[in-house]
């Protein structure tokens, strides 16, 4: 279990959303991402209890080893890619005191939130007209996305965020 934090925050700091095809002078990263999904699943599950935010935050934690691909691509890979990404979600669950595999209902809020940033992703940094992330992603709610900002920032920014939250959630964890 040599999982630590510091090494997830920085791989996925590292690792471009859209395959690097965004606007801005930084590559939008999976650690960005994460941080959005979370703050998006918080949103939309008001109350929710920390595990599962880090939960949220944690959604893309195997792609610091594997990379991030687009769907496309996981599909023409075939089942080989899900079970390692299913094996290491499991390790990375674990280590963090979170169970190997989540409850489908947080599963599916996790995904829920997951498309609305797919969706505000599209449209902000990736030159997607909003008909056309409706069509890919389904029209969000507005208003989990009010106030919300994509910024493309230096890794190193972003790292030193996601460990930062990941630190609070973990906290908030702890009876």
């Amino acid at each position: 279990m040599d999982i630590e934090v510091e090494d997830i925050a920085h791989g996925l700091a590292f690792v471009a959303r859209w395959n690097g095809q965004t606007r801005g002078d930084f590559a939008y990263s999976v650690a960005e991402h994460s941080l959005l999904v979370e703050t998006l699943f918080a949103r939309a599950n008001p109350g929710i209890a920390a595990r599962w935010r880090l939960a949220a935050l944690l959604h893309d934690a195997p792609e610091y080893v594997i990379g991030d691909m687009i769907s496309p691509v996981k599909s023409a890979v075939g089942p080989g890619y899900a079970l390692l990404d299913e094996r290491l979600t499991a390790a990375v669950h674990l280590r963090f005191g979170l169970p190997a595999v989540l409850p489908a209902p947080i599963k599916v809020a996790i995904k829920a939130a997951d498309r609305v940033s797919a969706w505000a992703e599209a449209v902000e940094i990736a030159g997607f007209s909003r008909a056309e992330a409706d069509e890919l992603f389904g029209k969000p709610d507005a208003l989990l996305l009010r106030g919300l900002d994509i910024r493309l920032r230096p890794p190193a920014e972003v790292r030193t965020d996601y460990v930062s939250r990941h630190r609070e959630l973990l906290a908030d964890c702890t009876p």
